[in-house]
């Protein structure tokens, strides 16, 4: 793979942070080395001497005064080792990356390691591949990049390929390395859960995908933040999986099975382009805080995989449950006058209202009267001044009851609409 001709200018522009390699160097080296380099501030001055954090299925993760100071300290910008040796083990086990120059790093949330894969590789121009409706905060990361959106069609299945195949056929795979060449370089994709579709994709449709990347030397975002909440398995392989080539970015997150507010995410994929994100972390935010760094390491090394894989297990039933409680009133309140497809993964249910050509008056201003609200459809849109007849509905938060309130509210508003 020639990744040079995937880099911005401003990427490829990057060079790595002096103090930051002294920073990384002074932590692995030995404890008799005297380093009077970087520009760490001293812990003894911190006002935070312990924590004692109690953990709902397992041992209390404790910071002594020592690992205190450690916590509050800079650290490594790719991540802290023993986070990132147990992820790597992790995503061996899961998904046996083919490519053996595979890296990762620790992102500050899956919405940083986003941000800064599109700053490496969309610049203006350019055209980006994606299946539309997606992620609001995609779009709001893409759009100021001055690159063209190209949607393609997806159902209940995620991404159709065939749609893919018709919209790649506007180019030659023989003009992909030929200068100024419009063919796009890039296509963005949720495949588990899709925020707001609840799409997965079947493995058949990943393994198309692929090849037509393969054939146009594409570069593929697999963004999976719901990959750990998938109600059905085994699971479906993942795009990282199948990536002989090293052409797969992976984006994973811990905000829907551990903490939203940790802000913990990491991208896996080819070590050049990683290495370039990393050197994006080191002018940006440095590195992902210490603290959460080790004390969700701490909890995962006393977990084990297996534990993690039971605490999966347990998210998981938790938000089956609560999908089904959204089916159940769905088809009690909603059956004639909306439709949808139930959810194999994720946390949302994307609902088509009937005789509605657009949904944004009526949920922004209408349904609030009702005491109801939902996201109108238009927000996941490339274009969000298209109309748009479907709504997000979350299953996330509210109860069963509240849940099935909602949707008789909802009804009524839906035929009010109607008539």
């Amino acid at each position: 793979m020639n990744y040079a001709r995937f880099l911005t200018a401003v990427s490829a522009a990057r060079k790595p942070s002096p103090i930051r390699i002294l920073t990384e160097l002074q932590q692995r080296s030995p404890p008799s080395l005297i380093s009077l380099a970087g520009g760490a501030p001293n812990p003894n001055t911190f006002p935070f001497l312990s924590a004692s954090i109690q953990v709902r299925n397992g041992p209390t993760v404790n910071f002594d005064e020592t690992a205190m100071k450690r916590a509050l300290q800079y650290s490594a910008s790719n991540g802290i080792p023993e986070l990132l040796m147990w992820m790597k083990d992790l995503q061996k086990n899961l998904h046996n990356p083919p490519n053996p120059q595979t890296e990762m790093c620790v992102t500050t949330g899956s919405q940083e390691g986003l941000s800064k894969v599109f700053d490496m590789l969309v610049s203006p121009g350019d055209n980006v591949l994606l299946d539309a409706p997606t992620y609001s905060g995609t779009l709001a990361a893409l759009q100021p990049l001055g690159c063209n959106l190209i949607n393609v069609a997806s159902d209940e299945h995620g991404m159709d390929p065939e749609a893919l195949r018709r919209v790649l056929s506007c180019w030659s795979p023989s003009d992909v390395h030929k200068p100024n060449s419009s063919v796009p370089k890039v296509l963005y994709t949720i495949p588990n859960g899709g925020n707001p579709t609840g799409a997965s994709m079947t493995e058949q449709r990943k393994r198309d995908v692929y090849q037509l990347a393969r054939q146009y030397d594409m570069l593929i975002i697999e963004d999976d933040p719901y990959y750990f909440l998938q109600f059905e398995k085994p699971w479906a392989p993942t795009f990282l999986s199948m990536d002989v080539d090293g052409r797969v970015i992976r984006t994973d997150s811990f905000s829907k099975i551990l903490s939203s507010g940790l802000r913990l995410g990491f991208v896996t994929g080819p070590k050049p382009l990683v290495e370039r994100v990393v050197l994006h972390i080191q002018a940006s935010t440095m590195h992902t805080s210490s603290f959460t760094q080790l004390m969700v390491s701490q909890l995962l090394h006393s977990w084990g995989e297996e534990g993690f894989r039971q605490h999966i297990d347990g998210v998981i039933e938790f938000y089956r449950k609560q999908k089904d409680a959204m089916i159940s009133s769905a088809e009690k309140w909603l059956k004639d006058v909306a439709e949808w497809h139930a959810p194999k993964a994720g946390m949302f249910l994307w609902i088509k209202l009937k005789g509605i050509t657009d949904t944004q008056q009526l949920i922004r201003e209408k349904a609030l009267e009702k005491e109801v609200l939902l996201v109108p459809g238009g927000v996941f849109m490339i274009n969000s001044s298209d109309p748009c007849a479907y709504v997000r509905a979350a299953f996330s938060l509210s109860s069963p009851e509240q849940i099935d309130e909602a949707f008789r509210r909802l009804s009524l508003l839906i035929k009010e609409a109607q008539s």
